[in-house]
């Protein structure tokens, strides 16, 4: 078992590199445990993606983000993020998965961890730990027969393996929007089944499509390479189709050769409620309860940021670690 830390961090994206460079210049000894690579959530997002936010609000260091265009495309906000780590020497173990936490904060909390490779079992101790997990572990399904035939996606990443080949992309946000119109803007025959409140919402702050998005699709559609299909069920998706019921009650079945159900994610809270966190229903989804100020839980010693909370924006997960580590580590040197 190694020697204690004061702060262990569980996650390596925005808000967890944010933490660990926080924990740094306080002068605390931390770890970042990260089950996938740095920036895992951010890798995830299809090859090429432009990002919704302006440099600003994605930097770790202002004026650091330099992109091409004015919005920094995935590759260029990855390699944004590695180079901190790397520039400043930030202490983060990738490719480690927590599997279990036990313990309070009077004695001290016990983290064990599991490689990649499940070659290794590590434990950890901390006094405090800072969840920083990511939001999208868990893929919403529509729970359907079917779903689990090899041509059901819950994630897309590129267009290029469908060109010329029939696509059902099901799903009404902006992820289900970029990969129809990546889709359609790459040769694959394209089809968007979409509820009608989604198709004609034009309100941003309830959740509507970006405009960057929605122009571009909404001429793909003008010009006939994309065919939209306002929906009120998924029935069933077969080897070779997918039959839904559109708005109007409608039985239809849509020949195709590959199905993407984007339909949103959800966080794994499992360790968390394991430890006795209460949780509560979010905007989206279910999210801990938190003091809003110290953002630590009902249970004391864990803390949580980023995007699963109810700060759900990059700009807030980078910003908040910055607020609560500096008062993590003036309660921890207290008790000293």
């Amino acid at each position: 078992m190694s020697d204690i830390v004061d702060l262990l961090i569980i996650g390596a994206g925005p808000a967890g590199l944010s933490a660990a460079d926080a924990a740094k210049r306080e002068g605390l000894s931390y770890i970042v445990i990260e089950k996938g690579t740095i920036a895992n959530t951010i890798r995830q997002y299809p090859v090429g993606r432009t990002m919704f936010s302006t440099p600003n609000e994605l930097e770790m260091r202002e004026g650091a983000l330099l992109p091409i265009r004015e919005k920094p495309t995935r590759e260029e906000l990855l390699s944004h993020y590695i180079h901190f780590v790397l520039d400043n020497d930030l202490r983060i173990n990738t490719g480690e998965e927590v599997i279990g936490v036990d313990g309070n904060a009077d004695a001290g909390f016990v983290v064990r961890t599991r490689c990649a490779d499940r070659s290794e079992v590590k434990t950890y101790r901390a006094r405090a730990i800072l969840f920083a997990i990511g939001a999208m572990e868990h893929p919403r399904k529509l729970n359907v027969p079917g779903e689990d035939l090899p041509k059901v996606y819950h994630r897309f990443v590129d267009p290029y393996a469908y060109v010329r080949r029939e696509a059902l992309v099901v799903g009404g946000g902006n992820s289900a929007a970029e990969a129809a119109l990546f889709l359609s803007e790459e040769g694959a025959r394209t089809t968007m089944a979409i509820w009608r409140e989604d198709w004609e919402n034009r309100d941003p702050k309830a959740g509507a499509m970006k405009h960057w998005v929605r122009t571009p699709l909404d001429r793909e559609v003008a010009e006939g390479r994309l065919r939209v299909i306002l929906y009120k069920r998924i029935d069933e998706i077969t080897k070779d189709s997918v039959r839904l019921t559109t708005e109007e009650g409608q039985s239809l079945e849509i020949s195709n050769d590959v199905v993407f159900v984007l339909v949103g994610s959800d966080a794994d809270l499992t360790l968390l409620k394991k430890l006795g966190v209460k949780t509560e229903a979010g905007k989206l989804t279910e999210v801990p309860v938190y003091d809003p100020e110290t953002f630590e839980t009902n249970v004391p010693g864990i803390f949580v940021a980023g995007h699963f909370t109810h700060a759900r924006h990059i700009k807030a997960a980078i910003d908040i670690p910055r607020k609560i580590v500096p008062a993590i580590a003036k309660k921890l040197h207290a008790t000293v």
